[in-house]
């Protein structure tokens, strides 16, 4: 069992997809910080300098100055401002990912669109034959 475990975790798809794991994370870690602190700063200070990561909706009728504190207080709280980094974070992602497979969908169509390769020209030795065939052929 342990070969066969081994067999399939070295199989290419394997190793290919953990790394696409990876640099998926990672990846998907500079976006959050991309969204977090440089688009949505700007935003905010437009919007008159609403911090959305601390733009909620207060379900206990309570008072609460930010996320933290509602959350400390155990009040029931829904967290719009973070939904809206959530959201621009797919959203980033999703055009990066549409842009990278855009383009290797170009790169294969112009694969595919070269024209095949003109065959070989036989050899001497396949012509004589070819000849000789077709004298054979005609008698």
């Amino acid at each position: 069992m342990l070969q066969e475990f081994k067999k399939f975790a070295m199989r290419g798809n394997v190793v290919d997809m953990a790394v696409g794991i990876i640099i998926g994370a990672a990846f998907g870690k500079i976006v959050t910080s991309l969204v977090n602190d440089v688009i949505m700063p700007p935003i905010g200070l437009l919007l008159g300098k609403v911090d959305f990561s601390n733009l909620f909706i207060n379900l206990s009728g309570q008072d609460f100055a930010s996320v933290a504190a509602a959350e400390a207080a155990g009040a029931p709280i829904m967290k719009v401002g973070i939904f809206i980094n959530t959201v621009l974070d797919f959203v980033i992602v999703a055009f990066a990912i549409f842009l990278l497979i855009r383009a290797i969908n170009r790169l294969q169509e112009k694969e595919e669109a070269a024209p095949p390769p003109a065959p070989p020209e036989p050899s001497d030795e396949v012509k004589l034959l070819t000849e000789i065939r077709d004298s054979l052929k005609s008698r």
